[in-house]
């Protein structure tokens, strides 16, 4: 291994340790979420994924 393949790991390391204990505490005190939103999400994402399809399939 050379240094940069070691800095990497270690910045890594380091990005995680910072970013877990902040991702634990926004996911503690967030806002639940009902069905409205639930459907307000899935109805965008099944148009992305439905013109996806159309375009692989156009190929």
């Amino acid at each position: 291994m050379d240094w940069m393949k070691i800095f990497s790991a270690l910045l890594i390391i380091l990005m995680l340790v910072y970013i877990v204990p902040r991702a634990k505490g926004m996911l503690k005190n967030s806002p639940k979420a009902s069905n409205n939103d639930m459907v307000a999400a899935l109805i965008p994402l099944l148009l992305v994924i439905g013109f996806v399809f159309l375009l692989i399939k156009s190929v």
